[in-house]
């Protein structure tokens, strides 16, 4: 199907939030909800820790939180792996990992246009987690084999899952990494990365999305097979429309951008009002409309959404939560700026 747009919002999974009822309640005010990670409530939640279950070789030390990678490990488990890895529910996201996946399942989601669910993409997963020589596992061939075709059944065995609850899922990827993947890495190429990526892309169900922060290879990503690109655009946006011909494509073929325009971070916050940002996320879409973007068309194939996750606010979840306020209240202006 189509993706609705219009300035829909939703919001990234990673919440500050101890509490999982206050964090789903927050998750239900987007028009796209989605089950909240709480990395606070414990370390297994954290997003690299909370797909890395049955991963072989991986090491979770909850008292340090870190992950570590063991070649040795890796070689006592691989065949154990591959055995069991015919079994779908073997990816299965499990209680321990994810207070809130299943708890999401039991709601009435009906009222929304699509519900979401997410994981951490394989070139994070890949670079953050290190082997003995503290060497990021994603330069091992085989062991990167296996981290592609992991996640591409963690990925099925959620959509499967929130296919039950909802005709309208999608899992996206919260890939920070891309940001460095395809600069020059070595052990890595750039060309060897964007084959891989690609393929992986397409072996995955439904709406293929990808979320980051940071500044990527805008080129790749919009010439990526994806149906959705979520940016901080807070902090990005004014490079990324600077990609005027591939923008235009993305969205003439039906795609979204889900515009991230509402800081997280206390300090950048405080400095914004719903007014500023609804002006300064216009001000990057006026410069796509000065180089032939049609606005109606670019507001068709938008969503909203804040800036970026953030977990060190000294004011616990009131930042964030103000965050998503200020998102709903942009929508609005925007709509009546535009819709009339």
């Amino acid at each position: 199907m189509m993706l609705p747009g219009k300035g829909l919002t939703t919001a990234m999974g990673i919440l500050p939030h101890t509490n999982l009822e206050e964090a789903q309640k927050l998750a239900l005010t987007m028009d796209i909800p989605f089950w909240p990670q709480l990395p606070h409530f414990r370390f297994k939640e954290d997003m690299y820790a909370q797909f890395a279950e049955h991963f072989p070789g991986i090491l979770i030390d909850e008292e340090k939180e870190v992950l570590r990678f063991s070649h040795e490990r890796f070689a006592a488990e691989i065949d154990e792996y591959l055995e069991k890895s015919a079994d779908p529910d073997y990816f299965a996201l499990s209680e321990e990992y994810s207070s809130a996946f299943r708890h999401f399942l039991t709601l009435d989601l009906s009222s929304y246009p699509l519900v979401r669910g997410q994981t951490v993409g394989p070139v994070s997963f890949g670079l953050k987690i290190c082997d003995e020589e503290r060497k990021p596992i994603i330069y091992n061939d085989f062991v990167r084999e296996i981290l592609y075709s992991f996640l591409e059944r963690k990925i099925a065995w959620q959509y499967t899952r929130l296919s039950r609850v909802h005709p309208h899922p999608f899992v996206w990827l919260d890939e920070p990494g891309l940001e460095m993947i395809f600069n020059s890495f070595s052990g890595y190429t750039s060309e060897l990365a964007q084959s891989e990526y690609r393929s992986f892309l397409a072996n995955l169900p439904g709406p293929k999305g990808v979320h980051l922060c940071g500044n990527p290879d805008w080129s790749f990503l919009l010439g990526a097979d994806l149906d959705i690109l979520s940016v901080d655009a807070f902090s990005w946006g004014h490079i990324l429309v600077r990609y005027v011909d591939e923008v235009k494509e993305f969205l003439q073929k039906g795609r979204i951008i889900a515009w991230g325009i509402t800081p997280t971070l206390t300090s950048e916050l405080v400095e914004e009002s719903a007014q500023t940002l609804t002006e300064r996320l216009l001000e990057s879409w006026e410069f796509l409309g000065r180089h032939g973007l049609d606005l109606d068309l670019l507001f068709d194939r938008s969503w909203l959404a804040p800036s970026r996750c953030c977990l060190i606010n000294a004011d616990g979840n009131a930042s964030v939560e103000r965050s998503f306020v200020l998102l709903n209240e942009i929508q609005r202006i925007l709509r009546q700026t535009i819709i009339g």
